[in-house]
């Protein structure tokens, strides 16, 4: 396998044509009760018959092709073909607005756009649309040329083959040009462990989501079976572990969050097959992983940081097998470089994480004031996320730094509040967010959901974390909610609860 990937050299060719051509290589359950199957065979003929398609639409080398849809098997056969062409791939978030999708699609100068049929309409009008719904001369059926294709080789290590996008939940979203290379690296980073072709993965984060598009191409790499669920819904997941088998799951934390808030379905649910459950892309709580832990006693469970500028996955178990604890992320994988450096420049052992990996962008695209911002002229890359790094050299996450506020002179990350109020028993989620305060200048508000059945009042929150944490810490107010509301990235929204929080302050000063 080692020798397969040292070959490859496009992004788009990560299929192992010396393996099993008729090995699953996508179970796709766009229609729960047909899911369709797709050996590596039929995804490798179906990705080759997009590039020629895409090049006898008239597309040259380096333009760039949208794909505004949700998870389906076409998804990821565009996704190779554009890159076997040549050119780039700017998998879309199918949620921004209308307007920012305009914007994203002007900013990465798209010249087509593949779209199922619920998300065709949010393309810009002015551009070519490929349906991958439609039956007639716009469907993805008409597109396709088939035949073998050679794919194009980079010309630099730096070429291009796909842009992603920031979320933009602060401003206009940001793209995030990555290459050919630096992506090829991060997935032979991954697969230096055991053959995990056996595996049968789920994959229900959005496709245009590094995570689950990153999960998508080690799974190829490795010949294993994906398990592609078109959006995630906790009790289809679920669902989807029995009736498939799956070995390996994938997710963010607040998804998983979800899924362990439904014992009756996990209780009458075959999950004996999963070995492993992997989560990352936002912060998690020792409550959290030992709630997986019980639902999934036979899987090791492990928790992974990677961002979209950098890579993946920056760390990893110890090369000497030193036992790791839960919450720690690991020790720094072979060529990844780390600093954490504190307010005062200098590196520290808790401070902002500074990273550089094969992987990093070489900047943000049509945004040179913003990148000089965020990369040194020496590759470094400021990810915003603060860390701390323990005596055994294993690291930590603690927090985003433009989610930390100040409380009366102190600074909070919300976070570390998060993971207290978790501590509580009657308590699954929680969420703090700051609002303004006209002498501690911010205070934090939580949004709790409590466990099922359990009842719990403003107050007794309030004091559990008056009891087990700096009094600057505890929530000035706590509204529970049944759930927390997600951002299209799987992620808590925090910018929705900040808003609900504002609300819910001014409609108290009212009365």
């Amino acid at each position: 396998m080692s020798s397969f990937l040292d070959a490859v050299v496009n992004l788009g060719d990560l299929l192992d044509r010396s393996r099993p051509a008729d090995a699953v290589a996508v179970v796709d359950c766009l229609d729960w009760d047909h899911p369709r199957q797709y050996t590596y065979g039929e995804l490798d003929r179906l990705a080759d018959a997009c590039a020629h398609g895409l090049l006898r639409r008239g597309l040259r080398r380096g333009d760039a092709v949208a794909i505004l849809s949700g998870n389906r098997a076409e998804f990821l056969a565009a996704y190779l073909g554009t890159m076997r062409a040549g050119l780039v791939s700017v998998p879309g978030n199918h949620k921004f607005s209308r307007e920012t999708l305009e914007f994203v699609m002007k900013d990465a100068a798209v010249k087509l756009v593949f779209a199922d049929g619920e998300r065709r309409p949010q393309a810009p009008s002015h551009l070519p649309v490929v349906d991958f719904d439609a039956k007639d001369d716009n469907g993805f059926a008409a597109l396709l040329d088939p035949g073998a294709f050679t794919s194009v080789r980079p010309a630099a290590h730096d070429e291009t083959a796909m842009v992603l996008y920031t979320s933009g939940s602060t401003g206009r979203p940001k793209g995030v040009p990555l290459s050919h290379d630096g992506q090829l690296w991060t997935v032979r980073s991954r697969m230096g462990g055991p053959d995990l072709a056996a595996q049968r993965f789920i994959v229900a984060a959005p496709l245009f989501h590094m995570n689950a598009l990153g999960t998508s191409k080690m799974i190829f790499a490795a010949h294993a079976t994906l398990i592609l669920l078109p959006q995630f819904d906790a009790r289809r997941y679920i669902e989807a572990i029995g009736r498939f088998r799956a070995t390996f799951l994938t997710s963010v934390p607040t998804m998983l969050a979800l899924i362990v808030r439904e014992r009756e379905l996990l209780a009458h649910t075959d999950l004996s097959s999963v070995r492993a459950v992997r989560m990352g892309s936002a912060p998690t709580t020792q409550g959290l992983i030992d709630a997986v832990k019980r639902a999934f006693p036979g899987a090791v469970v492990s928790y992974i940081y990677g961002t979209t500028e950098a890579g993946p996955v920056m760390f990893g178990p110890h090369p000497d097998g030193r036992p790791q604890a839960d919450l720690a992320l690991g020790w720094p994988r072979p060529q990844v470089e780390v600093r954490l450096v504190g307010p005062d420049g200098r590196e520290a052992a808790e401070g902002m994480l500074w990273i550089r990996t094969p992987a990093t962008m070489t900047g943000y695209l049509n945004l040179p004031e913003k990148t000089r911002e965020v990369l040194t002229s020496d590759g470094w890359y400021q990810s915003g996320d603060m860390f701390r790094r323990e005596a055994d050299g294993a690291y930590y996450f603690v927090g985003r730094a433009d989610d930390m506020f100040v409380c009366g002179g102190e600074n909070i990350y919300p976070g570390e509040v998060e993971a207290l109020l978790e501590r509580h028993p009657d308590i699954q989620q929680a969420c703090v967010v700051p609002i303004p305060d006209e002498i501690k200048y911010e205070k934090p508000f939580a949004f709790v959901v409590t466990k099922d059945g359990r009842r719990l009042s403003e107050e007794a929150v309030k004091q559990y974390a008056l009891a087990n944490a700096p009094a600057f810490q505890h929530p000035r107010h706590v509204v529970f909610l049944p759930e927390l509301p997600l951002a299209s990235t799987g992620k808590v929204d925090r910018v929705a609860l900040r808003r609900l929080a504002l609300e819910r302050r001014q409609m108290e000063t009212k009365v």
